[in-house]
């Protein structure tokens, strides 16, 4: 079996990463989109609203399951199994910023492979930074998340005034 993992903190998930998991669904047996807890990182949303989230954009996709993990990412692919990550590109900048960690993992884990996959034009600008800051400052997100993602920043956002 065929097994990649999609790791980020999608804080939230946004079109741009289901754009990338919609050209890698159809390539493996399963894909986990694997949700990081990083305790040096404060996320807008807690791990189990945005585990949520990604169930709930990724549903249409029998082959892809949704976990949260922490800890280094090829120590979880080494105890599931999984031998490819996959890991979009917007920009020449993430390119950069991802080889030098596919790198690093394939030197602490040389069986794993790192894929890098284009994002669409219509999303290569699109960060969930970038979402939650036009959010936070009034603006339409709508276009670039899920219904779900788009009610839940106006309503966690209002609670913070």
């Amino acid at each position: 079996m065929r097994r990649a993992i999609y790791p980020g903190t999608f804080d939230p998930i946004t079109n741009g990463h289901l754009d990338i998991l919609r050209h890698v669904a159809g390539l493996f047996d399963e894909v986990t989109v694997g949700i990081l807890h990083n305790p040096s990182k404060s996320p807008l949303f807690p791990l189990d609203e945005r585990v949520r989230f990604v169930r709930d954009a990724t549903k249409q996709y029998p082959n892809v399951r949704v976990a949260s993990f922490s800890g280094l990412l090829v120590d979880y692919c080494r105890a599931n199994s999984i031998l490819y990550v996959v890991r979009g590109i917007r920009n020449p900048a993430d390119l950069q910023v991802e080889m030098q960690m596919a790198q690093m993992n394939e030197s602490i884990y040389p069986e794993i492979h790192t894929l890098f996959i284009p994002t669409s034009p219509t999303y290569s600008f699109v960060s969930s930074s970038l979402v939650k800051d036009v959010a936070m400052h009034g603006g339409s997100v709508g276009e670039f998340v899920t219904d779900v993602v788009r009610e839940a920043l106006a309503d966690r956002l209002a609670r913070r005034g």
